[in-house]
Formats: C-alpha cells, sequence, structure tokens
C-alpha cells in the first residue's frame, strides 16, 4: 500500500487507505487534550516504510569515481540517502548497518536528544549565595558560586555575574570565594589523552564551573608606530603576567603563530621570544589552559579585582552550606541557541555538558553514566529499539570508541524532522557554503544543513540535503579509513547527487 511519497515528479498517488491512516495518525496526535507536546508521536506510532523500488546496490558513479581518485576503496564509505520522514523511500543504501566511528555527527544524537527531553527554552544558572551579613561594603563571610555547567559562561557573562553580586553592596570579602562544583560527578580527564595537544581549546574536559571553554585568548593588535604588537589576554587570570608586547616583522603574514616563538611551559608566564608579523592585522590566539583545573579560580579572582572587588581570603573549591542564603542567579543562553554553538562549530565540552544536562533533575548532580542510561531510555522510546542506540561514549563524537551505524543516525534525523524540534535542530546545522564548519564548502550554498564529523581516519557528514524543488532529503555518509581526510570531493559529489534526486 502506497501512502505518500515524494518522487522527481513532486507528491505521488495517495490511496484511500493511506487517506485514513493519515487521518487517524493525526487524530491520534491531537488526543483529548490537543496538539501533541514537544515530544512528538513515538517511534511506535509510525507507519511501517511503504512498498518501494529496493535502493541501489551501488554508490553513485560521481561517488565511485571521486573515491578512486582518492585511493579510497568503496567499502570506506557507509551511506544512507532517504526521505526525511520515517517510513519514505531509501534512495541509496551502502553498509549502512556497519558500526563505525562517526566523529563529530554523533553530536547529532546529543543535541536532538537535549532539545527533545529538556525543550529549546532549558537554561543553566549560576547561583550566588552568602553565608554572613554584609556591613559598610564589606561580606563579613564567604561567597559562594553554584555552577550546574553552564556550557557558555564566557568572560563577558562572567563579568557580569560579579558586577551583580557588587551590586548586592559586596565591596569586599572578608572571607574566600568558593566555587561549588558538585553538580558534575565526573573523574578528572586528562586533556592530553585524545590526542597529546593538552592546549587545543577542543580537547578542554566538562566542569561544572566551566570558564570560557577553560580557554584564554591571546589578542595581537599592531601598533605600527611604535614597531610592536600589543598583547592583551582575556579573561584576566590572577596571578597571570603575559608580556605586553612583541616586535613586528615585515613580510608576509603565512604561518604567524610560529613567528611568535611561544612558550607556554610556565602556567602563569607565557613567553613570545619571536615577532609578529605586521601584516597579519588583529589576530586572536584560543589556548586551552595549562592547568585547567585552576582556570575557573583564577579567572574568578581576576575578573573579581577587574571590577572593583577585594578579597581578603582566596578562591577555592568548596560546598555551599545548608545555611547560606540565595542572592542571584545567572541563566545560561536557552539551549537552543546552545545548540547552534556546539553544531555550528563542533564545539566538543558544550555537546560533553548537553549530555550531562540528561541526567540532571532540578540542577542536581549528574554523570556520565547516568546520563548514558537516560539517553538510552530515551532512544528506544522515541527513536526506536529496532535500532541501536549508538554508543555515545562522551556524546561529542571526540572519542576513539564511539560508534554509530548510518542507519541509526537516519532514523534519528528523520524523527527529528517530523517533530516540533525540526526547526531549532535544522537551525543549528551548519549551512553549505554559509556558516559554521561548512563556510567554505565548494558544494553550494545553502544546498544542504549538514554537521560534519573529522578525525584522524574519519570524515563524515550528516543532516539534510534541499533539492531545487523543494524536495529534502536525509543524507548520512561515514568514511573510516586512514586516508580519510581525502574523501571530501566524494562526499561533496553525495550530496548533489542527493540534492537531484
Amino acid at each position: 500500500m502506497q501512502l505518500f511519497r515524494l518522487g522527481r515528479s513532486g507528491v505521488g498517488a495517495l490511496s484511500r487507505r493511506g487517506v485514513l491512516l493519515g487521518l487517524a495518525l493525526a487524530l491520534a496526535a491531537l488526543g483529548p487534550a490537543g496538539p501533541a507536546g514537544a515530544q512528538g508521536v513515538p517511534a511506535s506510532a509510525w507507519p511501517a516504510a511503504a512498498s518501494a523500488p529496493a535502493p541501489p546496490a551501488e554508490l553513485p558513479l560521481a561517488v565511485r569515481q571521486a573515491l578512486q581518485r582518492a585511493s579510497l576503496p568503496p567499502d570506506a564509505l557507509a551511506v544512507l540517502v532517504a526521505d526525511p520522514v520515517p517510513g519514505g523511500r531509501v534512495w541509496l543504501r551502502h553498509r549502512a548497518g556497519e558500526p563505525l566511528n562517526p566523529a563529530s555527527t554523533m553530536k547529532l544524537v546529543t543535541t536532538y536528544a537535549a532539545l527533545d527531553r529538556l525543550g529549546p527554552a532549558h537554561v543553566w544558572r549560576t547561583t550566588a549565595y552568602t553565608d554572613a551579613p554584609v556591613r559598610d561594603g564589606v561580606l563579613q563571610g564567604h561567597l559562594y558560586l553554584r555552577g550546574e555547567g553552564d556550557p557558555k559562561l564566557v568572560t563577558e557573562k562572567l563579568w557580569w555575574l560579579l558586577r551583580r553580586v557588587r551590586g548586592l553592596g559586596i565591596e569586599r570579602v572578608a572571607g574566600d570565594i568558593v566555587l561549588d562544583r558538585s553538580a558534575f560527578q565526573v573523574p578528572a580527564l586528562d586533556p592530553a589523552a585524545f590526542d597529546g595537544e593538552p592546549l587545543r581549546p577542543y580537547n578542554a574536559t566538562p566542569d561544572a564551573w566551566l570558564v570560557n571553554f577553560k580557554s584564554q585568548q591571546f589578542h595581537f593588535v599592531p601598533d605600527a608606530a611604535a614597531g610592536v604588537a600589543r598583547v592583551s589576554v582575556e579573561p584576566p587570570l590572577a596571578g597571570l603576567v603575559a608580556p605586553a608586547s612583541v616586535p613586528l616583522s615585515g613580510g608576509p603574514c603565512t604561518d604567524w603563530r610560529a613567528s611568535l616563538r611561544a612558550d607556554f611551559a610556565q602556567a602563569l608566564a607565557p613567553r613570545f621570544a619571536g615577532s609578529y608579523p605586521a601584516a597579519c592585522g588583529e589576530r586572536t590566539w584560543p589556548l586551552a589552559h595549562p592547568e585547567p583545573d585552576r582556570f575557573a579560580e583564577r579567572a574568578v579572582a581576576g575578573v573579581w579585582v577587574a571590577v572593583g572587588g577585594r578579597l581578603d581570603g582566596a578562591v577555592r573549591d568548596g560546598a555551599v552550606p545548608p545555611q547560606a542564603t540565595a542572592r542571584l542567579a545567572l541563566e545560561s543562553p536557552p539551549l537552543a541557541e546552545v545548540v547552534r554553538d556546539v553544531n555550528k562549530f563542533s564545539n566538543n565540552v558544550m555537546a560533553q555538558h548537553l549530555l550531562l544536562a540528561l541526567g540532571q533533575a532540578d540542577g542536581g548532580a549528574t554523570s556520565f553514566e547516568v546520563a548514558r542510561q537516560v539517553l538510552a531510555q530515551w532512544w528506544a522510546a522515541r527513536i526506536g529499539a529496532d535500532v541501536p542506540l549508538p554508543v555515545v561514549d562522551n556524546g561529542a563524537g571526540l572519542s576513539r570508541d564511539a560508534r554509530a551505524t548510518a542507519e541509526a543516525l537516519a532514523r534519528l534525523l528523520q524523527v527529528a524532522y517530523a517533530s516540533p524540534m525540526m526547526p531549532e535542530l535544522m537551525a543549528s546545522l551548519p549551512a553549505s557554503g554559509l556558516d559554521g564548519t561548512l563556510r567554505r564548502s565548494p558544494m553550494g550554498a545553502g544546498l544542504a544543513h549538514l554537521k560534519t564529523g573529522s578525525l584522524r581516519d574519519v570524515q563524515a557528514l550528516a543532516g539534510y540535503v534541499h533539492g531545487p524543488g523543494g524536495q529534502r532529503r536525509v543524507l548520512v555518509a561515514i568514511v573510516n579509513h586512514p586516508n580519510a581526510r581525502a574523501a571530501r570531493p566524494a562526499l561533496d559529489a553525495l550530496v548533489q547527487w542527493a540534492a537531484g534526486l
């Protein structure tokens, strides 16, 4: 029985039984209380796939030729291209049931689960408490700051939080500033463990008190008259002494970072033994802090001084005592905005915070183990127990152990497309040739909204492809091979092929 099928000619035939079944599904979704909520229709309610021609067993010619030019065998690639709703036609299926490392396309699982389960308006709060009165501008005890894991507590937000504390009439803290990190029960993680690059911001690890992604930014601004580039650092870190300038040099702007001959061995005393090319103009170099576990306390201490506060004690870790009084709370951006940052720019630590948030109840403690259990229950109910749950590991795809099939990611994209969260999810994906990690893509401006994935030995794309007639297709493509980086032209050709269906 053919229910509804879009092909090259547009809308296909609808049988009478198909119309009745469609009406029945619509009425079931409305229910006695009106339209379905954010959870949408459960996986068990979707009709079985309509009968349709079997998908081709061979990859499109342009894709095979691109793989051949890249010296990649066809079996390095897993693909599924289908209509965007569950039960729709499958246009291409190649090794779609093979578990592979999906790299950052795993973020689709994390972000859609967060949108569907928590809602697009979900926020994280950072709350300030005091345990003593304020007299003549002096807090007579400790200032407690409890984090829930706000994934976007950047320097500006930390500045605003502490300005609001000053607005309580607190000019000086007689005791300590205590950072409560108890919302996350996450073991200590080595940022060098993944690839031996601990100063790369993408290796930042989760923290209930995540400040500026545990990263500092060195800004270089040429001053031609003085013959130097002015250097500034954000956020201001207590104890950090950085050079105020570096000499300017002539020549083209090539590898300006190497020209600086930077030395970050001393966490609080970075050095630049080289020069900065004047042709580079203003540049910013983001770097993870060499001592990430102390980054938050140094940032809080530095920003507290920057907003005019004084501190008699120290900034340290600790727990908010029961007798402390909540004085104010700072909210994160809503989840829908956070998801855009995660997917557009493939932010790993933010994705890990979204996974952890799935295990958080009323701002309480969470762990990866609890969050993965919640995710498994959600997957079975929403995506379907017939499709194996991906091995999500940390939820970011920055993992050698993560695994997913093209079929699983395609089913998730189909369920998401038919859900109330579709606009938020699709808008969060990089638009080809326009923004995010696809800003420089040659595949055509706006041709697709796709999450990218890239690791050593992995290249992947997953999302929605838009045809010229308004038709859309779900596309998932994963390459696992030592020469995976050479697969990009083949993936571009696959997107072009899917857009022409």
